[in-house]
């Protein structure tokens, strides 16, 4: 049994395009694989005890990708969460889309919005994805509301930032988690993991599994977290 299991984790899906390659296959099967994949490690780090779980679907930098990719990736995410809408509701899961919203394709849109509204009651579990995601942007978009509100400098402070970010009421992560063997964050959260745990797994997302997320909580288990002190 785990102890001191992380109460919020994030995970960084890298490596299904060149997983996808490995297999000799089209990227958008490496993409398909990661969505089945994210699927069970969501219901198993629920199990694990884990309360706040954040993916990463898509970044601000990946519309740089080829249309035809971006435009499958978009269309992909609306029946896939548009198909585990129900299963959300019911297993008391709220649901959160972290990232900007005026890029998006208005039927992802529409269906992300949705969930979130048919989930905002639920508090058993929190599951953020990050869409249009980039930490860099995050913050300045927290600022700009902050200015918009003609907020007195005097009164920002850390707290009050925090209030303004996407992940605003939810603790910072504690674990972050990223596949593919690349050993750094690329802008995820920057304000929100000052303190946060890096585990970096060598497997391809599509390989990742929740017995690969009981060796990363493990692994956490075994840090010792002083926070400067």
């Amino acid at each position: 049994m785990i102890k001191a299991i992380p109460k919020h984790v994030v995970i960084i899906p890298d490596g299904n395009r060149r997983w996808a390659k490995k297999h000799h296959l089209e990227s958008v099967e490496g993409h398909k694989k990661g969505l089945e994949t994210a699927l069970e490690v969501v219901k198993g780090s629920r199990s694990l005890g884990v309360k706040v779980l954040t993916l990463w679907g898509f970044s601000t930098e990946n519309w740089e990708r080829k249309p035809l990719e971006v435009r499958y990736l978009m269309k992909i995410y609306a029946q896939f969460f548009k198909n585990h809408l129900r299963d959300l509701v019911k297993e008391g899961v709220r649901f959160n889309w972290i990232g900007r919203r005026d890029r998006v394709p208005m039927l992802l849109r529409r269906v992300l919005e949705k969930i979130e509204k048919e989930t905002a009651k639920n508090s058993q579990y929190v599951l953020n994805i990050c869409i249009d995601y980039g930490g860099r942007d995050e913050i300045v978009r927290a600022f700009k509301k902050i200015v918009s509100k003609k907020i007195s400098p005097s009164k920002i402070n850390e707290s009050l930032i925090s209030s303004f970010m996407d992940t605003a009421g939810q603790p910072d992560p504690d674990l972050l988690i990223r596949t593919s063997g690349e050993a750094r964050t690329s802008g995820m959260m920057p304000w929100q993991t000052a303190y946060t745990e890096l585990y970096f797994s060598k497997l391809f997302f599509p390989d990742f599994s929740v017995v690969e997320l009981k060796r990363a909580l493990a692994d956490f288990a075994r840090r010792q977290r002083r926070y400067g002190q």
